[in-house]
């Protein structure tokens, strides 16, 4: 593929004038097996290229870790877009924001008190290098210079909300330079941070929903010359857990394309299709209240999150006609849906009761965190003896995020961040009776100044003004469900507290479904052990979707790890799914 140029004019490819007409669809939110159709789909809407984020925390959960395989395989992800005809934005951050976990900063930068994030404390920067290293290379042959797919790279990701510190970008940009890109470099910032966040030589994009006149005015102000883009021109939203499912008009959004095109901008549509936040990659917001995002990352784009095109598709393919050639080609049926019916659970297994089998617990005077753990995504269970049986109040100076308290196994009660709760009241039965903490890491925060997102019990914790001596803090890897023991449920007993369920289905003829988990409370689902993600009563969400490519024929396996009660043995795979109510 030819490479692209940026001219006084606008861009170039092959030495004629380019537009380019992009949608956002991350590759680490769809199945692999589903790749090929949506980026079919992105061609038939008349779009030229695809943008990618690349999540540094998922390619190195852990420091020395890279993984470039399965669903991370991005030179595969690029070999489909390019024999689509398609060419590809390539964002690899280190900051990616992205309502992803972290921001896509893995969590064992967070394992040094001191270091600072998104910025040129050598450490960070060494870390920085360290994942370039070992991303780029294997994508030499994907570069527009090296005829492949790729036709520029961003530098970090809207940093000019975050800092000013304009030699900190150059340091990210001769990183990717002595990497091998040679290809044009671009910044991508809201209108108000463009100063902030842009570097010379490199060209400033910007983001931005609606106000397309005033964006785009903003954008020439600061750069007299060259072509006009907005990188992240938001259609829809993301939903957060107790929200509503956030819609937008597509008439609405449609109109705002049109002015956008009017003007001779480029553009790339954030999201073409949202896909979802599978297992717990999803992230949260904290400005002042700590919102935690929901699994599902339909994000109202033109594609649903299982892929169908919605109407805001067609609308969009209009207006895209109205400027740009467009493939007279039909667009392929929706991809057929099943209703598998209800599964009953029959096996159980309880997680603290088999705790031990997930790992060693690490003696401390304190709850150690999970970064200091070593431990990126899930769960941490923190236990401690409590001397001297009666009244007992435990108090928690940060809980990051959700802290489920028990005492000799019973429950007690529930610590929640999100209601800045710190402390809890109860009863010591009898001496050197066992406190457990099972605390949730409900997401990193991805956005603004919380980004530093330790987990665990934070800071000073005390039972009744005094630290316990000796805590045992124990990581607890949920990535396979199928090593619990699980045991026939009793039908006349329901398990008190946190317990795995397993149960099995039968298919004739693997197809999207969706998983819902009616009389359950909180928890997370897998089948055949992939991780669907999280559910939660409160909503808005109340479904997982489950790819067909995740299912085989024959029999295929749930687990539901459900952290409080439920009041059913079943649960339902049908053929629609329920994203909550659009209004309050």
């Amino acid at each position: 593929m030819p490479r692209l140029e940026i001219a006084d004019d606008g861009f170039r490819l092959d030495d004629r004038p380019f537009r380019i007409i992009s949608g956002a669809l991350h590759y680490f939110r769809v199945h692999p097996e589903q790749w090929a159709d949506r980026l079919r789909k992105a061609r038939l809407l008349g779009l030229n290229t695809v943008e990618t984020y690349v999540p540094w925390n998922l390619h190195a959960p852990r420091r020395g870790e890279f993984h470039l395989d399965g669903g991370l395989d991005l030179p595969r992800f690029l070999d489909t877009a390019a024999a689509e005809g398609l060419h590809v934005l390539l964002r690899p951050g280190p900051y990616i924001c992205a309502e992803w976990e972290g921001g896509g900063l893995p969590s064992w930068l967070l394992a040094e008190d001191d270091l600072t994030l998104r910025s040129r404390d050598p450490r960070f920067l060494r870390a920085v290098d360290e994942y370039l290293g070992a991303l780029l290379p294997p994508l030499h042959p994907y570069l527009g210079s090296n005829g492949g797919p790729i036709l520029a790279v961003q530098v970090e990701n809207e940093y000019g909300a975050h800092g000013d510190d304009t030699d900190y970008l150059a340091e990210l940009a001769a990183m990717l330079r002595r990497h091998g890109v040679d290809l044009p470099l671009f910044t991508c910032d809201q209108p108000s941070d463009l100063a902030r966040g842009s570097l010379d030589g490199v060209l400033p994009t910007a983001s931005f929903g609606s106000r397309v006149t005033a964006g785009l005015a903003a954008l020439r102000e600061h750069r007299p010359h060259g072509p006009l883009m907005c990188t992240e021109f938001w259609i829809g939203w993301f939903d957060r857990w107790g929200g509503i499912h956030t819609r937008r008009d597509a008439a609405d959004a449609a109109a705002d394309l049109d002015r956008l095109l009017a003007a001779g901008a480029s553009v790339n549509i954030y999201m073409f299709h949202g896909g979802t936040n599978f297992g717990f990659t999803n992230g949260a917001n904290d400005k002042g209240t700590y919102r935690p995002t929901v699994t599902s990352y339909d994000y109202d784009a033109l594609l649903d999150e299982v892929g169908d095109p919605t109407p805001k598709y067609e609308a969009f393919r209009d207006v895209i006609a109205r400027h740009a050639p467009v493939p007279a080609q039909p667009l392929p049926p929706a991809a057929p849906k099943a209703a598998y019916g209800p599964v009953e659970l029959t096996r159980t297994a309880g997680l603290l009761e088999q705790a031990d089998t997930l790992g060693t617990p690490v003696a401390a005077d304190r709850p150690l965190t999970m970064e200091e753990l070593g431990h990126p995504f899930g769960f941490v269970l923190y236990e401690t003896d409590l001397p001297t049986p009666g009244p007992a109040v435990l108090h928690v100076e940060r809980v990051h995020d959700r802290a489920q308290v028990f005492v000799d196994g019973q429950p007690v009660g529930v610590l929640e961040r999100e209601n800045h709760e710190h402390a809890l009241a109860f009863t010591v039965p009898r001496p050197g009776a066992r406190l457990a903490v099972l605390v949730e890491n409900q997401g990193r925060v991805n956005y603004g100044p919380g980004l530093h997102d330790r987990k665990g019990l934070l800071g000073r914790t005390t039972v009744n003004g005094h630290p316990p001596a000796a805590w045992r803090s124990r990581a607890l890897p949920l990535d396979r469900p199928d090593t619990f023991v699980h045991r026939t449920a009793d039908p006349a007993r329901r398990p008190v507290g946190p317990a795995l369920h397993r149960g099995t289905f039968t298919v004739d003829e693997p197809a999207d479904t969706f998983l819902h988990l009616d009389g359950w409370t909180k928890g997370v689902a897998w089948i055949n052990g992939f991780p669907l993600g999280r559910y939660w009563s409160r909503g808005p969400q109340s479904s997982l979707y489950v790819p067909a490519p995740v299912l085989g024929t024959g029999p295929n396996e749930i687990t539901v790890l459900e952290l409080h009660a439920t009041t059913t043995r079943h649960v339902h795979l049908r053929d629609t799914p329920d994203l909550g109510p659009t209004e309050e």
